[in-house]
């Protein structure tokens, strides 16, 4: 039975239907398998979780997320810090 179709890029990418993804519970950041089987190739979700599903679960949701000027101030003043004279 087809769910779904999906287009080739010229690039050779595909996109996941929305109705796919459901069904697998995967989004942003999940990995997926393709399987070969006799003369099929099967789709499934790779892992358990994916890495936001981790970090969640490690560092709660509530984690703070930082910018990337933020980052770039954090690494400037860390620098500085190492590499003062005196």
């Amino acid at each position: 039975m087809v769910i779904a179709q999906s287009k080739i890029t010229t690039q050779g990418q595909i996109s996941i239907p929305a109705e796919v993804r459901k069904k697998l519970g995967v989004g942003p950041g999940a990995l997926i398998e393709w399987d070969e089987r006799d003369d099929q190739v099967v789709v499934r979700r790779a892992g358990l979780h994916t890495f936001v599903e981790v970090h969640a679960a490690l560092f709660g949701s509530s984690a703070k997320t930082k910018t990337s000027i933020n980052v770039k101030a954090g690494i400037k003043q860390y620098m500085q810090k190492r590499h003062a004279r005196g």
